[in-house]
């Protein structure tokens, strides 16, 4: 097998062996696990599934074993455990039927917990060091099991947009409110302390809680858009802001009040975490440069590839239009061969709790090659401008997202930048649902339109969806299907299929479990019974795809669909440069 670093991961060091770790590494067509000896520079296979790949793996904290994910196409599985140095695989949790992740988390002592989500709902296990495994909690819908204290006595888990903090037997010892997010236990020995991320009025500060204290917040530390935060070795604190589409770095030492600016590109940080010994990891990337790995000690796993930027004349600029919420930013590429009009497509990103950043998309570059603009809209309920932006469904869910769409299109038209006979829409997911409502909703404005694995009937993707997801669903619209159906009907692509004018191309993966495959046959199904005629590709992919090959048929499936229909150059099968990779999702 031919491996080497695959893009857009961190890898994961032991924090009491900071010689020992192990990443995801790109093993010929797919992903696959790597046990990563940090002195020596070497790497060893510890997963080889071909067909399906591997992408979830922790290394315990005393660097003994490697824990990972053997899952299936739909995402259910098992975790395993392997020595670090090498050996057999066993089951870590004999006896618990197969289910979705929903978070691993391990203490020093050897003790481990784990989120799983199934049919029932989501539950917690927590192993013993000698292996012993008991159920630790049981809930209806969705949740996630966020970390173990460093002694191995506390849990935190997320269930609807508030933390519980557990201890050993499940009893609760604290219950948290949001909105906020919590981000950890402080690697330190002494007494838990909880770090949690939080919106307050037009912002975002740190909180910790411990259980002498409570709920203490670090109000002079204030951050304008969202923050992702983890602890440092030290204690101290690493916050990445995404603001207006690009990242920034900050040093947070919380006991002396301090904060510093770590100095970082323009562009967008994917992930970034301080190692031990203080060397800074981080996932880098801009619209032109794909995903690398960057360490302030200059140490990689082996075959980490630092790829230079993509060379096509295209240019990058910043838009803002004042639409009926307020001004919507987009990331706006162009070909640089002339003042436009260009064929354009609006590339929809999913969600909804996202946004599009200046990083790296082969989807944009592919497009950039066939001869399009691409215009990559922070619709309201995008992540990256302040609270009041991010939760402004109050007008609804998914139509004034459209009505944000349809004002940039409006403003792209007048500047002379996109040609109103030749512009479509493409979308993953959240992205894919929101093009098949525009579709439906302004079917005068759009000539074509892709949705990848899309939520294509709201009321059937609620019901056959998982509790994470219909957790999630009723507290966007306010309520289930069945206590609000003409919310529901309102928002739903179904709805106004008798609408559609444009040529439609639809992708279900035949095990999402996300946004599942009937729905998305349902609506093909429609349109072709009111004299339409579809495209349907149906993989046999999840949600997304391990497999290189199932992400390049998509990509050029919808390249070459929309190329078609809007009139975009060919591209003869080659791509720029000789490489394109997957989409940073």
């Amino acid at each position: 097998m031919q491996l080497r670093v695959a893009p857009g991961t961190l890898p994961s060091i032991a924090e009491l062996a900071p010689d020992r770790g192990c990443f995801v590494g790109s093993a010929g067509d797919r992903c696959e696990i790597l046990a990563w000896d940090v002195a020596r520079g070497t790497a060893r296979p510890v997963t080889d599934r071909p067909g399906l790949g591997t992408d979830v793996a922790d290394v315990d904290p005393g660097g003994e074993f490697l824990w990972w994910f053997d899952d299936d196409r739909a995402g259910r599985g098992s975790w395993r455990i392997q020595p670090w140095a090498g050996g057999a695989d066993r089951p870590a949790l004999p006896g618990v039927p197969p289910a979705l992740n929903a978070g691993l988390a391990m203490a020093a002592d050897g003790t481990a917990a784990v989120g799983l989500i199934d049919e029932h709902g989501f539950s917690v296990r927590l192993r013993s060091p000698g292996g012993e495994v008991h159920t630790l909690l049981t809930a209806s819908g969705g949740g996630e099991l966020v970390d173990l204290s460093a002694d191995g006595s506390l849990l935190a888990v997320e269930q609807e947009s508030a933390v519980r903090v557990l201890d050993r037997s499940g009893a609760t010892v604290a219950e948290l409110p949001g909105p906020l997010w919590p981000a950890g236990f402080r690697p330190a020995a002494g007494t838990p302390l909880l770090l949690l991320p939080a919106e307050c009025d037009d912002g975002y500060v740190l909180r910790t809680w411990t259980p002498e204290e409570g709920l203490r917040s670090a109000d002079w530390c204030r951050f304008e858009s969202e923050i992702s935060a983890t602890w440092c070795p030290d204690g101290q604190v690493l916050v990445r802001e995404d603001s207006r589409g690009r990242s920034s770095l900050s040093l947070v030492d919380l006991a002396r009040r301090q904060r510093a600016a770590l100095p970082v590109p323009t562009g967008t940080v994917l992930d970034a975490r301080m190692q031990p010994g203080n060397d800074l990891h981080l996932v880098w990337t801009d619209t032109r440069t794909p995903p690398v790995l960057r360490t302030s000690s200059g140490r990689r796993p082996p075959g980490t590839p630092e790829l230079p930027p993509v060379e096509l004349p295209l240019t990058l600029s910043d838009r803002w239009t004042l639409g009926p919420g307020g001004q919507i930013h987009t990331l706006f590429t162009a070909p640089d061969d002339g003042p436009g009009p260009w064929p354009t497509v609006f590339l929809v990103h999913g969600g909804p709790l996202q946004q599009d950043r200046d990083a790296y998309d082969p989807t944009v570059i592919l497009l950039g090659a066939a001869g399009f603009a691409v215009a990559r809209v922070n619709y309201r309920g995008s992540t990256g401008y302040g609270p009041a932006w991010r939760n402004a469904y109050d007008a609804g869910v998914g139509l004034p997202q459209v009505a944000d769409l349809a004002a940039v299109r409006a403003d792209l038209v007048q500047e002379g930048l996109a040609d109103p006979a030749r512009i479509g829409l493409a979308g993953w997911s959240w992205g894919g649902y929101l093009t098949l409502l525009a579709l439906g909703t302004r079917p005068e404005l759009w000539q074509a339109g892709a949705a990848v694995y899309p939520i294509a009937d709201s009321v059937a993707a609620f019901r056959a969806g998982t509790p994470a997801l219909r957790s999630l669903d009723t507290r966007l619209f306010g309520g289930t299907p069945d206590e609000i159906p003409d919310r529901y009907a309102q928002a739903s692509p179904m709805t106004y299929v008798d609408a559609v004018r444009a040529p439609v191309l639809l992708v279900a993966g035949g095990n999402d479990v996300k946004c599942p495959p009937e729905q998305v046959v349902r609506y093909a199904q429609a349109l072709r019974a009111r004299g339409h005629a579809p495209e349907l590709l149906e993989l046999r992919t999840g949600h997304e795809s391990r497999l290189m090959d199932d992400q390049a048929t998509v990509l050029t499936s919808v390249v070459s669909f929309l190329g078609a229909r809007l009139g975009g150059a060919q591209l003869g099968g080659t791509q720029p440069g000789g490489r394109v990779g997957a989409r940073v999702m």
